[in-house]
């Protein structure tokens, strides 16, 4: 398939605006596409009866806290890939994206053999019984054999991504929603397998959307000539990259938990009113971070090309960042790239060391002849970060002047109805913050730096 060319960086505002919009609607549609599953099975199983809604709702709980911690796997192979790619080598590239997706199996593997056998220990940790725990087990049997392709799933998209290709994985995604549809509704009511046939209809949607998105990888490793066996050298860095994005995911996880746990002491008055903002943000999350989806792909491409120049400017630089620092003291991503390529990686430095991170600041070779140096980094974290704060804004804008009717939508006790609408108030003066956050997270990502966003 034809991927999109990593030197063909637009100069101009208008071109960077077009290129960061290509890239953040289609991700865009794929994130909004992942929550359909949950919705499509909520949907279908509710017609079972209380019992099996009931059940979904704590095993859905269950494999979503189990696939979220997962999630570093589609961020650190964009970042390795789009920063390889972007330096021109697209072998190392495509080889660290293979390794990316041989780790994302293995651990799936893992992950569905622990919860097929802990299902009904997991169950009644959670406070389940009688038929309530029956149904959560039996959806979590019959879906945990998807694990292993949702953790696929994210790994080739984040390969797509980092060959700036998020189109690939909407179709996907779309495609998926509206299988899983049609299986699910053949399972539970054609078969009539009750709720275990939504579990199996889902976990067969997973493993064909892995098909579909492992396809063009493949397509494009052999097209350069490269094998698809895993390197242990590979894997290992694989997971080194990931494991400070586990650490910042586990983090907000326990922020979130935090939150519930306080809302919880103030009665159920205002835990309601918690998911009903808790709900709204979420949903409004998706536009910043498909803007950072964007943002992570760019700037590391955009890294990637710098460094490409900075090895191209001499033999006594090619070993060195821009900052000075040598490649045995520079960033996860970038030695990951070694590591894949079996040599240095000139230039991988973290986000914070790097000279965009402050505009202006004496470069080697960012003015010489010929080499773009910082600028199309500078340019697209100006640009991304408009777009992010811009979009915030508008996010909050709507919000607040809908804040008093937005709670209808889901209760109809006027006390919880009180409490949300100073809540929405509150978030809606926070979303042009959101925005910078969101992007800033992005960049971060897209420069390998995840120990930051780990310690942060």
């Amino acid at each position: 398939m034809p991927f999109a060319d990593p030197h063909a960086a637009p100069d101009s505002a208008p071109g960077l605006n077009r290129r960061i919009l290509s890239l953040a609607l289609p991700a865009l549609g794929a994130l909004v596409a992942e929550p359909l599953f949950v919705l499509i099975d909520s949907a279908m199983v509710g017609h079972l009866g209380t019992t099996s809604l009931a059940g979904l709702s704590l095993a859905s709980t269950i494999l979503t806290t189990t696939v979220g911690l997962f999630v570093f796997l589609a961020y650190s192979t964009t970042a390795t890939t789009a920063r390889l790619f972007g330096a021109g080598r697209h072998r190392q590239g495509l080889s660290a994206g293979v390794d990316g997706v041989w780790l994302a199996l293995l651990l799936g593997l893992g992950a569905a053999a622990v919860l097929g056998a802990g299902a009904p220990w997991i169950v009644a940790a959670m406070g389940a019984e009688g038929e309530v725990a029956r149904a959560a087990v039996a959806y979590l049997w019959a879906s945990a054999p998807g694990l292993p392709g949702m953790l696929v799933v994210f790994a080739a998209t984040g390969v797509l991504r980092g060959l700036l290709d998020t189109r690939t994985p909407f179709v996907v995604a779309c495609g998926g929603a509206v299988l899983n549809t049609a299986l699910n509704a053949f399972l539970l009511y054609g078969l009539d397998l009750g709720i275990a046939g939504s579990g199996a209809g889902t976990a067969t949607a997973q493993t064909l959307m892995a098909v579909a998105l492992v396809a063009p990888v493949v397509r494009a490793a052999h097209a350069e000539g490269l094998g698809l066996r895993p390197h242990r050298a590979g894997l290992g860095g694989s997971l080194r990259e990931g494991l400070p994005l586990l650490v910042r995911t586990l983090s907000l996880r326990a922020a979130i938990v935090a939150t519930v746990w306080a809302a919880t002491a103030l009665g159920p008055a205002s835990l309601a009113a918690h998911q009903v903002a808790f709900t709204l943000w979420s949903f409004a999350a998706f536009a910043l971070d498909a803007l950072a989806v964007a943002a992570q792909a760019l700037i590391g491409t955009a890294l990637g090309q710098y460094d490409a120049e900075q090895a191209s400017t001499g033999p006594g630089d090619a070993g060195m960042t821009g900052t000075g620092r040598t490649d045995a003291e520079s960033g996860d991503a970038g030695r990951m790239g070694a590591e894949q390529a079996q040599q240095s990686e000139p230039g991988g430095r973290t986000a914070p060391d790097h000279p965009a991170a402050s505009p202006g600041a004496d470069v080697p070779g960012a003015d010489s002849p010929g080499g773009l140096g910082t600028a199309p980094i500078d340019a697209v974290l100006r640009r991304t970060l408009a777009w992010g704060v811009g979009t915030g804004a508008v996010i909050g804008l709507v919000l607040a002047a809908a804040s008093p009717w937005l709670p209808w939508v889901f209760t109809s006790d006027a006390s919880v109805r009180g409490l949300a609408v100073p809540v929405l108030l509150i978030m809606a003066s926070a979303m042009p913050l959101a925005g910078a956050v969101y992007l800033f997270d992005g960049v971060l990502m897209g420069a390998g730096d995840g120990r930051y966003l780990a310690r942060a």
